[in-house]
């Protein structure tokens, strides 16, 4: 019975990202069959609420894919030096392959996050006393030494604006045929259901998992994977979209707990929602301009990381 709540909140939400914009659109333009109103809709409207559905859902579930990983609920894309390395990927690709297809682009943000991401594993396992505060903090300070580098190159070859453009998430350059790498994450939010149960038991730690059978490093790697693919699809079609990993599968855990199995359809479906409205709310607070969906996740998302630090101590 939740479930059927949040889908139905979720199709509400969906509905309204439909109709609300600058030009205006309403349901009887489209029963009609108004030819300029199905244009809009079809080109702008449903693609970037699609792109919202899917960023949300994705970075939601990867967020919770490297707390179970890390074994730290303060753990997520923009507190590992993710977020960082898929943007020095992307600036390794304007530098080596400039004019190669977006595909390309796809392969260097996924190979080098997926790069970072070992490395800041590598790293935690390292720490003796890993304190629930400590290991953020880490991985705050991993990806600052990563995007320095970036920016270093990046005021060295004068495209720091270009990279600054792609740290601030936006999705109102989501366009019909310019959006369609990000459903590269439905497989990997899919295949991360699929070993949802796995993904609990390496939550309880290396050798709980060994003792259970485990393959620990294959669980690891496809973590990894899914993760990395994930974040690289996300980056490249709205750029940075910061707490989104990191709140809702807290507040999430907080409500259903942490059987992954069971929590995941929450987590992804939470996320949407979240985002959605996110985006709404950047739509309508400043009428008819708009407000890019990285501000306004990163104001709620601060306050409830925040409160959640608060909570813990």
């Amino acid at each position: 019975m939740k479930i059927i709540i949040f889908i139905l909140v979720l199709g509400v939400c969906a509905a309204a990202s439909l109709f609300i914009g600058v030009a205006d659109i309403t349901l009887s333009d489209l029963l009609s069959g108004h030819p300029e109103a199905w244009s809009l809709v079809s080109i702008s409207r449903i693609p970037r609420t699609m792109a919202l559905l899917l960023a949300g859902a994705g970075m939601s579930i990867s967020g919770v894919v490297m707390q179970q990983m890390t074994q730290n609920k303060f753990v997520a894309p923009t507190t590992a030096g993710t977020l960082e390395a898929a943007k020095m990927g992307l600036l390794a690709f304007m530098i080596l392959l400039p004019s190669a297809g977006t595909l390309w682009k796809m392969l260097f943000a996924f190979a080098f996050t997926f790069g970072a991401s070992i490395v800041f594993l590598t790293i935690v396992r390292k720490i003796r006393f890993r304190n629930v505060i400590f290991v953020p903090l880490v991985g705050l300070i991993f990806g600052g030494i990563i995007g320095s580098i970036s920016t270093f190159f990046a005021v060295k070859l004068n495209i720091v604006q270009d990279t600054n453009a792609w740290m601030m998430g936006d999705f109102s350059g989501v366009l019909q045929g310019r959006y369609e790498l990000i459903y590269l994450s439905l497989p990997a939010t899919l295949l991360t259901y699929f070993y949802a149960n796995k993904f609990t038991v390496i939550g309880m730690g290396e050798d709980f998992s060994k003792n259970l059978g485990l393959n620990y490093p294959a669980i690891m790697n496809i973590g990894l994977f899914c993760v990395s693919l994930t974040v690289s699809a996300v980056v490249i079609t709205a750029g940075v979209i910061p707490f989104l990993g990191l709140i809702v599968p807290n507040v999430v855990s907080l409500l259903f707990g942490d059987n992954l199995k069971k929590t995941l359809p929450y987590v992804a479906l939470c996320g949407s929602i979240f985002l959605l409205l996110c985006d709404i709310l950047g739509r309508v607070a400043v009428y008819p301009y708009e407000i890019p969906i990285g501000v306004t996740v990163s104001i709620l998302g601060a306050i409830i990381f925040l409160a959640f630090i608060l909570w813990k101590k």
